[in-house]
């Protein structure tokens, strides 16, 4: 627990929630330690109990992100048979294009201590894209067993071009050219669905 008597998932939820907000409101360069407690609310030294500081800090919130999403996707399984293949992949897309701000993921990737902190943590087995595509695999070979997709569909490569491609827009799009996440999976989807 925190000294406010927090328990620390929930006081990591509200600092990343926080961080998120700084970002998306005032940019990459006002994330400090201080504008994220300030905005969570929570004392001036809270972040650095629970963090070794603002790069740990960052790459554990991609992290945390990347494995939300990761979740979200095994939830596909579930949805087998209903709306259309298409529309089900789209909800998919779409959460992972929304689960990072452009500006998070430039400050993890140009910050090298971040860079290495999320690589040391994907490389430890923590939940992002492999997941997602082993997720997006299998709801794609059981919409194929239900009649949905050709039989003939090579529905691995569908799976990692779909993924590759969001996982590609995710980590390059720019915070100053914000994107239409909804339009951009319906134009992929085209592509990649077997009609």
């Amino acid at each position: 627990m925190s000294p406010r008597g927090v328990a620390i998932p929930d006081l990591r939820e509200r600092l990343f929630a926080a961080a998120e907000r700084v970002v998306a409101r005032d940019g990459a360069a006002a994330l400090t330690s201080r504008a994220v407690t300030a905005e969570a609310d929570c004392a001036k030294g809270v972040l650095h109990t629970h963090f070794a500081g603002l790069d740990e800090f960052v790459a554990e919130l991609v992290l945390d992100r990347f494995a939300r999403s990761a979740r979200q996707t095994a939830a596909l399984e579930a949805r087998v048979g209903r709306a259309t293949v298409a529309e089900n992949l789209q909800e998919v897309v779409v959460a992972l294009l929304d689960s990072l701000h452009p500006a998070v993921v430039g400050l993890a990737m140009s910050r090298p201590a971040a860079a290495s902190h999320t690589r040391e943590g994907l490389q430890s087995g923590a939940p992002a894209f492999d997941a997602i595509q082993q997720h997006v695999t299998a709801y794609l070979q059981a919409e194929q067993r239900a009649g949905r997709i050709p039989a003939d569909s090579d529905v691995a490569t569908i799976a990692l071009a779909l993924v590759g491609t969001t996982h590609h827009l995710l980590m390059t799009r720019s915070p100053r050219q914000p994107t239409d996440a909804a339009a951009t999976a319906q134009r992929l989807l085209a592509v990649l669905l077997p009609c």
